[in-house]
């Protein structure tokens, strides 16, 4: 390849914006690596195959690209819904323009993702606010504990004054306590930092996937979609086992309390490309998704829902999915949600430094 060529390719593998090409029979003939990362494929699955074979009947109109093709012309649509067959549903703005290359007309396609900004506007909010809420609950945890060692302290020595008879109401203290100091100790989070290790993510999601196996006692599907593709990453795996571990347990529990018929839930993986967390750029990054088939999270604390003691599920402690966030950020990934009736996603975002890829480039 030329250096021009070289550059060129470069050049548009480096923009935000999702350029695909097709040619006369509407098969692709070309995609960036914003385009890979819209249809979250690569380019072996891409080049050369029918567009059709990636969207929902009715998402993308073949006549009307037929017909554009025909007479030359080009066009916009502004919020177009595109659908893909795997259920994904994304806003966009499409700019069609008809190309002439190697004496044959061709369609290039310039897809923007406008619910973009509005996510990265909607992350930093929410970073923001478990950060607010995180702080408040270190401080009353802190003022807490301090006074509790001291009633414990108080029983312990009154315990041994105290007859027999009366040392059940100092013991019920004492495991009250105790009981009290697990839970600050659970809502402080986190504490020891991440022990990285180059790995490969599946490990960590196939033991999740073991254990659900082992303590679910009720018949729930977990379908795997793997991505062999994903380089080794660095990262502490116990801790992305229990951020995982942590999202399909409240999965399971939904399903369940439900009672939602052949309860579902998939783990997927793939790569993503161009893509910012908290700010900061990355190339690539590896996508993680636990997907169920459920009733959706409740319109009420969805905005809340990694603060900690939010939950929805009866008995539940509201901390799972908190301590999940606590335990990504501490990779420099993020944590998404989107969850309507009977579909509910959590997308776990973890970068894939340049050195973790060799020479795959």
């Amino acid at each position: 390849m030329q250096s021009t060529e070289l550059e060129t390719q470069l050049l548009l593998n480096s923009l935000n914006t999702a350029l695909v090409m097709v040619d006369e029979q509407l098969n692709i003939a070309f995609a960036n690596h914003a385009g890979e990362a819209l249809f979250e494929t690569g380019k072996k699955q891409l080049i050369g195959h029918p567009l059709s074979d990636f969207f929902m009947p009715g998402s993308i109109e073949a006549t009307r690209l037929r017909a554009a093709m025909r007479r030359g012309e080009d066009f916009t649509e502004n919020e177009m819904r595109l659908t893909f067959r795997d259920g994904r549903n994304v806003m966009t703005d499409l700019t069609v323009t008809n190309l002439q290359m190697e004496d044959s007309p061709h369609l290039l396609f310039e897809v923007k993702k406008i619910d973009q900004q509005k996510r990265i506007s909607r992350e930093n909010l929410q970073n923001a606010q478990h950060y607010a809420a995180r702080e408040l609950i270190r401080g009353l945890a802190h003022e807490i504990k301090n006074p509790l060692g001291g009633i414990r302290g108080a029983a312990q020595l009154l315990e041994k004054e105290l007859s027999e008879e009366h040392k059940e109401f100092t013991r019920m203290i004492i495991e009250q306590s105790d009981r009290l100091r697990n839970l600050v100790d659970r809502l402080l989070g986190p504490n020891s930092l991440p022990r990285f290790e180059e790995c490969n993510v599946h490990q960590s999601l196939e033991k999740v996937r073991s254990l659900m196996r082992v303590d679910s006692d009720t018949p729930i599907t977990i379908i795997r979609d793997y991505d062999p593709s994903i380089p080794n990453l660095r990262i502490d795996p116990d801790m992305i086992q229990q951020a995982v571990l942590n999202i399909v347990r409240n999965s399971v529990q939904a399903l369940t309390e439900h009672k939602t018929p052949n309860p579902q839930i998939r783990l997927v993986t793939r790569i993503e490309r161009q893509m910012t967390i908290q700010t900061k750029r990355h190339a690539l990054v590896a996508k993680l998704r636990i997907v169920d088939n459920g009733p959706g999270i409740p319109t009420e604390i969805k905005d809340t829902l990694f603060y900690p003691m939010v939950s929805s599920k009866q008995n539940g402690s509201g901390l799972g999915l908190s301590i999940s966030q606590t335990l990504i950020n501490h990779h420099g990934g993020k944590i998404d949600v989107e969850s309507h009736p009977g579909h509910t996603e959590f997308v776990i975002y973890i970068p894939i430094e340049r050195k973790e890829i060799g020479n795959d480039e």
